[in-house]
């Protein structure tokens, strides 16, 4: 009777996000424009085949492949620390608001913000990197933490403070768990890397978005097909136990930083990003200036951004029903198995701002090319997940299947088991969908990565730093929304990689 409220429920919720979705569709600008999409797509595909550097010399492209691993890797090695400090201290609620806050704020938007102080240089790419990771990795180790065994640390005498019992008792239960999760924000952190050259920074994504940009798909390819590569042998060339090695490697490879003094610092988080009527103390024209910038530039936004979030989310978990089933051997023969897997990681590995600048190509300037490039590659790492799971509990458990065709073991067997996991995954990436939607922006898209965007362009620091915390308020608001369904739907996942 558990089992068919349960599975009652679950029917219900997936429902009503269908619905939503559907719902949404009449404000989602899905227009598409004249342009040849065939066309332009076969010349994509021969670049992807033909992969060249003729116009990039030995040393450009060595240079923005250690920019690349120098900004992550470093980024990484700074945030974890920061992490576990703030996650022994998750229990106070200003540390809960002041992490939530800071992650809330996408790496492309930290990077814009900083860029205005320290330009194109190391500290820009480091600092939008590890401020928004330090929140996710104080959020991870902290639930971490609460699943871990309680009696170590009661064992423990009454005099031992709460760092005692955290290095003592919990850290090192949770180790295992915290190194596989830093490894995957690792290679998250190479994605963040790469796309913050598309704001101009020297890392590989300046130079695949330079190569789009002028039409030479095969210089783009090469360039990409040299970031998959980084991102497929992670696991090959990343050794914990050289990881002060790789720093030092790191803080070597790292583009020079202007000198950028104290006073410039503190003129523009003290009076630039403000608005001039509130410097003054003028209530009336404070007030008025955020009437206007919200009703007339915010909401639009806002809306844009929720509609094209919540597009993408459902699209994401359709394309994950029909995908899963043909990356996991317990239903497929590693015929299809093998190039379903390749297509899987080509999709996750693939930063989202990357496939949306493909599919603007293709589909023209809408909502499209972001919907279809969220969908795509949040869909590729929850099939990565469940495929990995499927295959972990049949080697385990020794699972039999009870039905020859594949159709069949899918559908009645498979899907059943990995329903539950299928929407916990969905829903923590709910959260993530809504931060890569506002920054499809920076492609011209009239989400709130536009106005931002914009806003820096035009030197109106204030109205882009107003934007940022709408963003983040947003974010913070979708997060707790997510995170209430998954507890009243029982969704659970011991996996923490999808976030």
């Amino acid at each position: 009777m558990q089992l068919q409220g349960t599975g009652r429920r679950l029917f219900w919720l997936s429902i009503a996000f269908i619905v939503s979705a559907l719902v949404c569709l009449p404000f989602a600008d899905l227009q598409l424009h004249a342009v040849d999409p065939w066309l332009e797509l076969s010349h994509i595909a021969w670049g992807m085949i033909t992969p060249s550097f003729a116009h990039l010399t030995i040393n450009e492209l060595l240079q923005a492949l250690g920019h690349t691993v120098a900004f992550a890797l470093l980024a990484v090695v700074i945030s974890v620390p920061l992490g576990v400090v703030f996650a022994m201290l998750f229990r106070f609620r200003v540390v809960r608001w002041a992490m939530a806050s800071i992650r809330a704020v996408h790496e492309i938007f930290w990077g814009l913000l900083f860029m205005q102080i320290f330009g194109l240089s190391a500290t820009t790419g480091l600092l939008a990197i590890l401020i928004p990771y330090t929140g996710v990795f104080a959020k991870v180790f902290a639930e971490i933490f609460e699943q871990q065994s309680q009696l170590p640390t009661q064992s423990m005498s009454p005099k031992a403070g709460a760092l005692s019992r955290y290095v003592y008792g919990l850290i090192p239960q949770s180790y295992g768990a915290m190194a596989g999760y830093v490894r995957y924000r690792f290679e998250c952190a190479l994605r963040s890397s790469a796309i913050l050259g598309f704001i101009g920074l020297p890392t590989l994504g300046f130079f695949l978005e330079s190569s789009f940009k002028q039409g030479d798909y095969s210089e783009a390819a090469g360039v990409f097909w040299l970031f998959l590569l980084l991102i497929a042998t992670v696991r090959y060339w990343l050794k914990p136990r050289f990881w002060w090695l790789y720093a030092l490697a790191a803080i070597w490879l790292l583009p020079e930083s202007p000198t950028v003094y104290g006073s410039t610092v503190w003129q523009f988080f003290s009076q630039d990003i403000w608005p001039s009527a509130f410097l003054r103390g003028d209530l009336t024209a404070s007030l008025s200036w955020l009437d206007k910038q919200f009703w007339q530039v915010a909401w639009p936004a806002i809306g844009t951004t929720l509609v094209i979030t919540q597009l993408a989310l459902v699209l994401t978990g359709i394309l994950t029903v029909l995908m899963y089933p043909l990356a996991t051997k317990v239903i497929v023969v590693n015929a299809i198995r093998l190039p379903s897997r390749f297509l899987i990681l080509f999709l996750r590995s693939m930063p989202e701002l990357m496939l949306a600048f493909i599919f603007l190509l293709l589909f023209g300037p809408s909502a499209i090319p972001a919907i279809i490039a969220l969908a795509f590659h949040n869909a590729g790492l929850i099939v990565f997940l469940l495929s990995n799971a499927s295959e972990a509990d049949a080697k385990e458990h020794a699972t039999q299947a009870f039905a020859k065709r594949a159709l069949d073991r899918y559908v009645y067997q498979e899907l059943p088991r990995r329903y539950t996991a299928f929407l916990a995954f969905l829903f923590y990436r709910w959260e993530v969908i809504l931060r890569e939607s506002a920054i499809m922006g920076i492609l011209g898209i009239a989400t709130l990565g536009f106005y931002v965007d914009s806003a820096f362009e035009d030197i109106r620091f204030d109205r882009a730093f107003f934007l940022i915390l709408i963003t983040a308020l947003l974010n913070i608001v979708v997060d707790s929304v997510s995170r209430s369904v998954r507890q009243r739907a029982g969704l659970t996942t011991a996996n923490l990689a999808v976030r």
